[in-house]
């Protein structure tokens, strides 16, 4: 088959629906070139290579993007893999030079083809563990959640933990229901029900029971035990206090414990990441991710950051050192932190009282578990910290941190320290960001999820600092985009029209909420793909498609430069189609 014919053939599948087409060349070496053959080739795209400079503070493009005054233009058609890296960039008729007879040719009929979306803030096992649980996500009322939950019960065997979770703790903050329903409904089965974030749960009376917690179980450090009038718990936990329930519960074995990352790292791959970030690994899942990198069977790549929670962990890695060796699947040069609580909990530290909860302010640092000496030690190591900071106290406390620690550690400042959604910010601090060579961490999901209570929380005025990324943009500060998944939709669409419309999956608000903050559909794809690269050190080997880089490529259906720009609702139609990573396909559409 010539390659014009290839071409037509691929374009009239593509038009009945087919995703893409696979084709083995049947033609060696080409004696004029003299090229090697490319293990594969992509070719009939639309190929951004993300090899442009960065946008402006203000989203202007650079003058060598491939825009101009008509809009964006893919910068190239094909591109040839071998030995996991990418080796040509260019045209389709001279993609032709590295086919060969052992070339796997993939026609992606006009697809847009990107470097590989990161997610930069993951809670891996959790999402396979999500798999299993009963999903609360939508629930909107206490009866509606128990009714889930006692059909699950209907199923299992009395006595049998179940788990659910997903229902807004943030948006039930002023309603959270007791357990009374839940333990009449549910008596012989113990029940956790995990909020949407993670910062509050609700047990029933048998999970109570079994981790003994009772009207004198005193609350540990930074979390609160819900009592009734009568002093008597009333099945809620948040923030730190969580951990009474979660610790009863089964000990997850080692090989569930594996099955479960490894069916959250298949269901990443299928959403077009070829990567992640895990966010608080604790010595059993750094066993898992160890275990099942050593068995090549991790599908995507790992960016462990080891939990402060875990300090036996902590000592361990002291001992060794950063894994700075980039050409592993997995890499741990991280430490993960926590500074607070969260806002919708009422958790985060302020600065000043909660606007609708005078004379309360949240918790945070010591009062909150936090260890700054052992952290310290990471940084001062050369570990990368990666500081959960939520509130403005928060915020500015942790910045005060870091300062103290880099006088002390002059060479710390080198590890890209990174503050995890760095979500409300005083007018005052924003400047220290890019003052301390610090990354921001943010989710654009987070503003649209939030947005329906966090000016109760905080006022207007605190309010125009709070998911503030323009802002951060504009002081220069590096920022990376992620979704904390799976405490938000990880889906990519998602995350892109959040970051670049300000507005939720119906829509609203119309105009977008404080669009002043929006990112440009440039900025968006490269929170989720250039920037993340570079907070994890990789910015040489990933983030651009480019000869010499990994084969880290994501191919979608739509093109999220042009119709981010002109038709940014138009998104959440697109599809992922490929996900390649280190040259080889971890995920393809199936053609219909």
């Amino acid at each position: 088959m010539s390659d014009s014919k290839d071409h037509a053939y691929a374009s009239g599948l593509a038009r009945r629906g087919f995703s893409f087409l696979v084709l083995l060349a049947a033609v060696g070496c080409s004696a004029d070139t003299g090229v090697e053959p490319a293990d594969l080739l992509l070719v009939n795209g639309s190929v951004y290579t993300f090899a442009w400079d960065d946008p402006a503070l203000d989203g202007t493009p650079a003058a060598n993007a491939p825009f101009d005054a008509d809009g964006w233009h893919p910068d190239a058609a094909a591109l040839a893999v071998r030995d996991r890296e990418i080796v040509f960039v260019g045209s389709d008729r001279e993609a032709q030079a590295y086919r060969g007879s052992e070339t796997e040719v993939i026609d992606v009929a006009g697809s847009t083809v990107l470097p590989g979306f990161v997610d930069s803030h993951t809670h891996i096992a959790g999402l396979g563990a999500n798999l299993e649980r009963v999903n609360l996500v939508d629930v909107t009322s206490e009866a509606e959640m128990v009714e889930r939950v006692a059909a699950r019960a209907a199923e299992v065997e009395p006595g049998e933990w179940i788990v659910g979770w997903g229902w807004d703790e943030g948006a039930w903050a002023d309603r959270y229901p007791d357990n009374r329903l839940l333990s009449e409904l549910v008596p012989d089965n113990p029940v956790i029900l995990r909020g949407l974030h993670g910062f509050a749960v609700l047990g029933n009376r048998m999970a109570f029971e079994l981790a003994g917690i009772t009207e004198e179980t005193e609350a540990p450090v930074g979390g609160e035990i819900r009592l009734d009038p009568h002093g008597k718990p009333t099945g809620v936990l948040v923030n730190n206090a969580t951990n009474l329930l979660d610790d009863a519960l089964p000990e997850v074995t080692q090989a569930r414990l594996e099955a479960r990352v490894l069916a959250g790292l298949q269901a990443m791959a299928a959403s077009g990441y070829v990567a992640v970030h895990e966010a608080g690994a604790d010595a059993a899942l750094m066993r898992a991710f160890e275990n099942l990198e050593r068995e090549g069977r991790l599908p995507i790549r790992v960016y462990a950051m080891l939990s402060d929670d875990d300090e036996g962990l902590l000592r361990e890695w002291l001992d060794r050192g950063p894994d700075i060796d980039p050409e592993g699947m997995l890499t741990t040069r991280c430490v993960k932190a926590f500074y607070d609580g969260a806002l919708g909990s009422r958790g985060a530290k302020l600065l000043e009282d909660y606007s609708d909860m005078p004379g309360h302010t949240g918790v945070g640092g010591d009062e909150y578990g936090f260890d700054g000496g052992i952290i310290a030690e990471m940084m001062a190591a050369g570990f990368q910290l990666a500081m959960h900071a939520i509130g403005d106290a928060g915020n500015r406390e942790t910045l005060d941190y870091i300062d103290s620690v880099y006088r002390e550690h002059p060479d710390a400042r080198i590890n890209r320290h990174r503050i995890e959604h760095a979500q409300v910010v005083h007018p005052d601090d924003f400047e220290r960001f890019a003052e301390l060579d610090l990354i921001a961490s943010m989710q654009p999901a987070h503003a649209v999820e939030d947005k329906a209570w966090a000016e109760d929380r905080l006022g207007p005025e605190r309010l125009k600092g709070a998911y503030a990324w323009r802002t951060l943009r504009r002081e220069g500060v590096d920022l990376t985009f992620n979704s904390d998944l799976p405490g938000s939709d990880h889906d990519i669409f998602y995350g892109l029209h959040a970051a670049i419309t300000r507005r939720d999956k119906e829509m609203q608000p119309p105009g977008g909420w404080y669009p002043e903050q929006r990112m440009t559909p440039e900025e968006a794809v490269r929170g989720y793909s250039v920037w993340a690269a570079f907070s994890a050190f990789l910015e040489d080997r990933t983030g651009v498609l480019e000869p010499g880089r990994w084969a880290d490529i994501t191919v979608i259906d739509i093109d999220p430069l042009v119709v981010g720009t002109a038709n940014p609702e138009q998104l959440f139609d697109g599809s992922m189609q490929l996900t390649v990573v280190g040259g080889e396909v971890v995920y393809r559409r199936e053609s219909r």
